[in-house]
């Protein structure tokens, strides 16, 4: 009998302690190639933290994380990237006197950049005419798309979306969601934290605190 394939992301029994305070524990995730799981919970039910603790910002107190059978628990934040861990931030930050062009390049080149160019990724999220724009003059939607950048540049198999939707219209959610579709069909994964129906089908869902 042939061994059973391991989830291209396995969490297992992840617990983080901070200051004494228990904010993830026991959580249990698995993802496979070409799937979607969502992450919901109330705010401060952890999510972000998980995130945090998958993509090595952050080290858990117990359990482990692998990646195509690979324990990555212990890597750094750039082995990590270069294992194929893609990560946006619910927070949106750039560098304000570097323009947006120059932003995404830079982050792009920090994780390896092997997806779409700068500029591809500027013009799939609709702000390729901002690309020469200083980052300090962006609303808080476009903050957010070039923020999505990250994720689509770097080439990565997982993409960790955290809170994607915010500050995004209507037009740039469907277009996130087609971007996301186009990913999942291409064998690529990614653990989604979102209030918003994007409608794409879940293979499952993680809740994190109680219900809301």
């Amino acid at each position: 009998m042939n061994a059973p394939v391991p989830s291209a992301l396995s969490v297992q029994g992840l617990g983080l302690t901070i200051g004494g305070a228990t904010i993830l524990q026991d959580v249990d995730l698995a993802v496979d190639a070409g799937s979607l799981i969502g992450v919901i919970g109330p705010n401060g039910a952890g999510k972000t933290t998980l995130f945090n603790a998958i993509s090595g910002l952050m080290r858990p107190t117990s359990g482990s994380i692998s990646m195509d059978g690979r324990d990555i628990t212990a890597m750094s934040v750039p082995a990590r990237a270069r294992a194929g861990l893609g990560r946006t931030f619910q927070t949106s930050s750039n560098f304000p006197r570097l323009s947006v062009l120059e932003n995404v390049a830079f982050w792009a080149e920090l994780s390896g950049a092997g997806g779409m160019s700068a500029s591809d990724a500027l013009s799939a999220l609709g702000i390729g005419h901002l690309s020469d724009l200083p980052a300090r003059y962006l609303s808080a939607g476009q903050r957010r798309r070039v923020n999505l950048t990250r994720a689509l540049t770097s080439g990565a198999r997982l993409w960790l979306l955290d809170e994607p939707t915010t500050a995004l219209d209507a037009s740039t959610t469907q277009a996130l969601t087609g971007l996301i579709d186009r990913h999942l069909e291409s064998g690529g994964l990614a653990v989604i934290s979102t209030h918003t129906d994007l409608g794409l089908r879940a293979a499952g869902t993680l809740m994190l605190g109680a219900a809301a």
